[in-house]
This record gives C-alpha cells, structure tokens and sequence, in this order.
C-alpha cells in the first residue's frame, strides 16, 4: 500500500475498461446467438458462420484488449515506483551534500579522463576506474 504522505499512482484504463467491457457483451452477445441457432437444429446456413465468426473474433479481441490494458497498469504502477525511487536518491543526494563537514567530501561525477591520464601498459580495450583518474591517484584516499 502506498504511504499516506505520498500522492496515489496514476492508474490508465478507464478508457480500456470500457473496450474490454463492450467487447465482452457483443461476445457474450455473438455466442448466444450461436448457441440459440446451435439448439433450434437448423441445417448449417451463413447465419451459423457469421455467429460463430463474430463469437470467436470478438472474444479474441476481449482477450486481447484485457492483456493490454494489464499490461498497461503494470507499467504505470513501476513507472510510479521509479519516480518514487528516483526522487528519493535525489532527495538523499541533496541532503548528503548539504550535510557535509566540507565540499570536498562530495565526490563529484566522474568526468572523461585527460589524455596525460591514460596509462601506456593498459590493452586496447581495457578501462580505468573513474575513481583512479585524476586528483585521487595523486596520493589523496577516498573517504
């Protein structure tokens, strides 16, 4: 359950319930129709395959239009989530750097290494660490 103090998640669908609901009735629709002229015993006409096309087409597109609008609602609550998440660690990022004894304890973004920072003994397609490259190989320790 979401907390109180947070703003309820957006949930689509209303539009698609609306689409699985009328595709529901005109199968439900289509297959009684098919089942009445199945119990009357009428030899095999056009009409029995029109209902029985109608039947099975609209219940596919039931099926399908359900699936999607699932779909659709499991991404919006991990859409939510991630927001959740990502203003979170913006929020903690905030606070550590407004919390701390001095600026230089932040450690900055990484930034692209220097041409005199590559190191001559490493292979083509070898990487350095951001945390090798400049200022903190020069004998200064993490923190």
């Amino acid at each position: 359950m979401a907390d109180p103090d947070r703003p309820v998640p957006h949930h689509p669908g209303t539009i698609s319930l609306f689409f699985v609901a009328k595709a529901g009735v005109f199968a439900l629709g289509f297959w009684i129709w098919l089942l009445v002229l199945a119990v009357l015993g009428d030899p095999l006409t056009g009409v029995h395959l029109i209902a029985a096309s109608g039947a099975v087409t609209t219940t596919l597109v039931g099926v399908v239009l359900g699936a999607r609008m699932a779909l659709q609602r499991n991404a919006a609550v991990r859409h939510a989530e991630l927001k959740r998440l990502l203003v979170d660690i913006s929020w903690n990022a905030f606070a550590a750097a407004g919390n701390a004894d001095e600026s230089a304890t932040v450690v900055p973004f990484p930034t692209a290494a220097q041409e005199a920072d590559r190191s001559t003994n490493r292979g083509p397609g070898e990487r350095m660490p951001a945390f090798d490259r400049g200022e903190r190989n020069r004998g200064e320790r993490r923190r």
